[in-house]
């Protein structure tokens, strides 16, 4: 498994989510109204959307602020902020590649802000295509390993068209085509298997070992992109020590 998926468990673990449920309520919404922008303000008729509200309503986001972040996309909010999408590629201590995704109302504030975290951490920002070579988008689906049968999980997940699937120390990662991530979901709700989340990740397809320094300044730069008001994900390729990385988190 990847550095960054144990880095994902760390974080659930820790309870980092909680510790920083009105950030991601802002990026939530943010992401909810870019959504509904795109592809209509039904959550039936757009898939997008209607991933992204699943996730909001998991994180007990009230259903009064969901209403009014797909009113900002669909233009009934004329005074909201307009956010678009851009992806920032580059490089992390050590030589590891990282991925980030934002939504702004500001590019060129967000591009270098973005590339001033990088040059702290002993990083930097490159080029469009200079990283993204080494990633494979797929859907993520995870499910508490303490509710299901691993054989039973396994052959449900592969039988609703998950291309793979793996099990960390607390949960069940369900990997399927980007395409496919809502149709597997379903199929496996009606299963009675409940997903604690779904989403479009980037799965490193090589990844690159940091010890050391270099650990500490690539989890240090993990925390800094993760907490910049206008990154929505950040996914990068290192491999550290699950010891290691535990400490560093702390």
């Amino acid at each position: 498994m990847s550095g960054h998926s144990k880095w994902a468990t760390i974080k659930r673990k820790k309870g980092a989510i909680d510790a920083k449920r009105g950030k991601i309520f802002t990026k939530l919404i943010r992401e909810i109204s870019v959504a509904a922008r795109v592809g209509g303000g039904s959550p039936d008729a757009n898939p997008r959307l209607r991933m992204v509200v699943v996730k909001a309503r998991e994180m007990n986001m009230p259903n009064d602020n969901i209403k009014r972040a797909i009113a900002r996309g669909t233009g009934e909010d004329e005074d909201a902020a307009r956010y678009e999408e851009a992806v920032y590629e580059g490089y992390g201590p050590g030589g590891a590649a990282v991925m980030v995704e934002t939504l702004s109302d500001n590019k060129n504030r967000t591009s270098s802000e973005l590339r001033n975290i990088f040059a702290r951490q002993g990083g930097n920002m490159g080029e469009p295509g200079c990283v993204s070579w080494t990633f494979q988008s797929q859907g993520l689906l995870t499910f508490e390993k303490s509710r299901y049968a691993e054989d039973v999980m396994m052959e449900a997940a592969i039988e609703a068209g998950a291309d793979d699937f793996r099990a960390t120390d607390s949960i069940y990662e369900v990997l399927t085509p980007p395409d496919k991530l809502e149709a597997v979901r379903i199929v496996l709700a009606g299963k009675n298997f409940v997903s604690n989340s779904a989403e479009l990740v980037r799965n490193p397809k090589t990844t690159v070992p940091l010890e050391g320094k270099h650990a500490e300044h690539m989890v240090k730069l993990m925390e800094e992109l993760e907490d910049h008001d206008d990154v929505q994900h950040v996914f990068a390729n290192f491999d550290i020590p699950d010891k290691v990385l535990e400490n560093l988190a702390n």
